[in-house]
């Protein structure tokens, strides 16, 4: 019996990460979308200052401001299911830009000059290629 209760709950499970997996991982990534592009239009946001000193050619308070409303804009998208292919493509644009930090400032997210050794920024900016990563599932399940 043990077995088949395990069989029966596990399949209800899987059944339910199927179902209800994609719709919500563009909800949770449009919330924190929504989040951290607030946090700039705000100017408030933990990237003030490695946006200020990896981008210092750009003025820092129109940079934050356009960022922060293309996140909402992403994220508003991603919840509404709204012009998802756009809202995608502006999304892999606004991450190349952060990983363009990586080549632009790479004393900021390495130690030692080793791209193993991630600084905390570092590790803050290589969790978005789960953001790439959860772009590419929602596209390739919700984009029509």
């Amino acid at each position: 019996m043990p077995k088949d209760w395990f069989t029966y709950i596990d399949t209800i499970f899987i059944t339910s990460m199927r179902r209800y997996g994609i719709f919500l991982l563009r909800i949770t990534l449009g919330i924190v979308f929504i989040w951290f592009g607030a946090l700039k239009v705000l100017g408030v946001s933990p990237v003030v200052e490695l946006l200020r000193t990896t981008y210092s050619f750009f003025p820092i308070h129109p940079l934050l401001l356009a960022l922060g409303w293309i996140e909402i804009l992403i994220g508003a998208c991603l919840i509404f299911k709204f012009f998802l292919r756009g809202a995608l493509a502006l999304l892999w644009i606004q991450m190349a830009g952060t990983f363009l930090t990586f080549v632009l400032n790479p004393p900021l997210f390495f130690s030692h000059g080793n791209i193993f050794f991630l600084t905390q920024t570092g590790e803050f900016v290589v969790k978005n290629f789960v953001f790439v990563a959860s772009g590419i599932v929602i596209g390739g399940h919700e984009v029509e």
